[in-house]
């Protein structure tokens, strides 16, 4: 199993659990991260050339942070926020 960083979203919001893959063999999965709600801190307006792990170190002081802004963007991807012209910046 990997390791991830200690303010990862899989180590504050999944859980690991054994199962059984398809050629018989027992091995550890992760569960989805489920994140809860987020407050909204404000909403930033895009420029041609950001990007969503820019905008998380300048707000989140978290550049691997991106997600959670993706996340209160309802965006499956980073592309789905970034060609949006304002987005909602998550409270830390």
């Amino acid at each position: 199993m990997s390791r991830f960083k200690s303010n990862s979203r899989y180590v504050k919001y999944s859980s690991v659990y054994m199962t059984t893959n398809s050629k018989g063999q027992k091995v550890q999965a992760l569960t989805p991260a489920e994140i809860p709600e987020q407050r909204i801190l404000g909403e930033h307006l895009i420029k041609q050339g950001q990007r969503l792990d820019h905008l998380s170190n300048h707000y989140l002081n978290d550049p691997a942070g991106f997600w959670l802004i993706a996340k209160a963007n309802d965006g499956m991807t980073v592309e789905s926020v970034t060609i949006r012209k304002q987005i909602k910046i998550p409270v830390k």
